[in-house]
């Protein structure tokens, strides 16, 4: 007869808040997974409205310099569902899906600028293990003020969102990495907002921009499994952006370099609208 397994639960400070706003702007629109993501750490962070308008995803997409691809192939969608092309806001176009979307340095400017100083995106490239992104998330948990964890990953290596009780619990309390195949197959966007752990193992709950994932938008990826898709060493490179207060930049930043992760952007493959 085994024995009780005792499970502990992290919720990053300011997660309630992106989580209901993440609720209400579900799904994200075509190629603006990046943009939506950005809009949450701002709501997170109790900034609704910027330069007189919401502070939704078409801002920040049209601050970042977001791209469109013209059409949009279902296939490339998590569960083959159609896309989402009503913009609010007139975002420029280009023929190529392969290269449409949102540089890490567009994100990363437009929190910046929209968020009228009061917080900022500091971009870590690497190296991603699995004991820097439990070090950096449990900084990140320590501090006072609403945070959030830009995640720029490689899709393929998570598990499909749809993992089973019985398979997360067998990573928590055995470390098992048996898990369902991946969704899909993309660069993409996502925030991580929590975290479980138990004597096997470390789930991080994902905040994806598609209700077709997991919980409504919302599903668990074993510490391992998040690491390899945020280093995505088979595709252009990824990494976090970690979205602070100002006041609180500095600490986070000293916990990263102790951890020794590199601070600086990366090039996701996304073309910027200058370049388009």
């Amino acid at each position: 007869m085994t024995g009780a397994a005792a499970l502990r639960t992290v919720l990053l400070p300011g997660s309630r808040a992106l989580l209901d706003y993440h609720a209400a702007e579900l799904p994200q629109r075509d190629d603006l997974c990046g943009a939506f993501c950005g809009a949450l750490a701002l709501n997170a962070a109790g900034i609704a409205e910027a330069r007189g308008e919401p502070a939704d995803q078409d801002a920040v997409a049209l601050a970042a310099g977001s791209i469109v691809s013209t059409t949009r192939d279902p296939a490339t969608l998590p569960g083959g569902k159609g896309g989402r092309r009503d913009y609010r806001l007139a975002i420029p176009t280009i023929d190529d899906p392969d290269v449409s979307g949102t540089t890490a340095e567009g994100v990363a400017r437009a929190i910046d600028e929209l968020g009228g100083g009061a917080v900022t995106a500091i971009p870590y490239h690497g190296p991603w293990t699995p004991e820097t992104l439990d070090g950096l998330f449990d900084a990140a948990a320590g501090l006072s003020e609403p945070v959030t964890l830009i995640a720029n990953l490689a899709t393929h290596h998570l598990w499909g969102a749809g993992a089973t009780p019985a398979q997360l619990l067998a990573h928590l309390c055995d470390g098992s990495l048996d898990g369902p195949p991946p969704d899909w197959d993309v660069g993409h966007f996502s925030c991580v907002v929590a975290c479980t752990e138990g004597p096997g193992g470390r789930l991080y709950a994902v905040a994806d921009t598609y209700p077709a994932l997991g919980d409504h938008g919302v599903h668990l990826q074993p510490r391992e499994r998040l690491a390899a898709a945020i280093a995505r060493v088979d595709k252009p490179a990824g990494g976090v952006l970690a979205v602070v207060s100002r006041g609180e930049a500095e600490r986070l930043r000293d916990a990263a370099h102790a951890l020794g992760l590199a601070e600086g952007l990366w090039d996701n493959g996304t073309v910027t609208e200058r370049a388009a």
